[in-house]
């Protein structure tokens, strides 16, 4: 795909949007841009674009991309100079994330929406580095390798910041339980 998009085909870009936009709305949200989500995504595309002559090839280029999003987030949130407050960050990450469907029984869907609360409430406690690693390897659904891709950081630092996050995790949400049918990422 990015040989074709170095080779000039519009749409190639076209669909590698098409393809990560959901994802980088979410880490643009999940990582504090807020209303500014939108922005961040498009300004990301825009630098990631430009700079696809640094794109090694072979590479993967979701992790590549995420890490452009995570810096564009950050300067965006630098820039504005104002905190997001724990309530905004959570509305839009729930606008960004997945809608529960409306066939879903009340009662799990309430359930739902109070986890994903406890969960943002707990990551605002985290530090920067614990925040992100959980982010990029559960909310974002990014593999070990990815996640380190896209940090800039060895395997084994993923490794060891992911495993205290989760521990400090645990203890900040010690009533939840992961999903029935859920894997370890929860």
């Amino acid at each position: 795909m990015i040989a074709r998009v170095r080779a000039g085909d519009p749409e190639a870009y076209a669909e590698l949007v098409r393809a990560h936009t959901g994802l980088a709305m979410r880490a643009a949200a999940a990582l504090g841009a807020g209303a500014d989500a939108e922005d961040v995504v498009q300004q990301a595309f825009v630098k990631a674009y430009c700079g696809l002559g640094r794109f090694k090839e072979g590479s993967a280029f979701k992790p590549w991309f995420m890490s452009i999003v995570a810096n564009e987030t950050r300067n965006t949130v630098r820039t504005a100079a104002r905190q997001r407050t724990l309530a905004g960050r959570e509305a839009a990450f729930a606008e960004a994330g997945p809608l529960i469907p409306e066939s879903a029984d009340p009662a799990v869907a309430a359930v739902e929406i109070e986890r994903r609360a406890a969960l943002g409430s707990a990551l605002e406690k985290l530090s920067e580095e614990h925040r992100l690693v959980v982010t990029y390897r559960y909310l974002l659904e990014m593999d070990e390798s990815e996640t380190a891709q896209a940090l800039g950081w060895p395997r084994g630092t993923v490794k060891s910041r992911l495993s205290r996050a989760l521990r400090k995790l645990g203890k900040l949400l010690p009533d939840f339980e992961p999903r029935e049918g859920g894997d370890e990422r929860e």
